[in-house]
């Protein structure tokens, strides 16, 4: 199993639609509001770091109002 966390900036007032479109993304586990320097964060799960990285690619990051992303891949000690 590999998981990352996504950190997406959108545009003012866009939060909540994009929330709502990131929900329905395949291996998308988790999304969440918050407040500072990122609007949403979410937590993708998948079989292996390719797929992983193809839902980021591929799946939110092509959606109209994601303004940018940083992605952070866990692993297990």
């Amino acid at each position: 199993m590999a998981t990352a966390f996504v950190l997406i900036n959108t545009y003012l007032g866009k939060e909540e639609e994009l929330m709502n479109e990131i929900e329905k993304t395949e291996n998308v586990v988790a999304v969440y509001m918050v407040y500072g320097k990122y609007d949403i964060i979410a937590k993708i799960d998948a079989k292996s770091f390719e797929k992983v990285k193809e839902t980021i690619t591929w799946k939110i990051r092509k959606l109209d109002d994601v303004k940018s992303t940083i992605t952070m891949f866990a692993t297990e000690i």
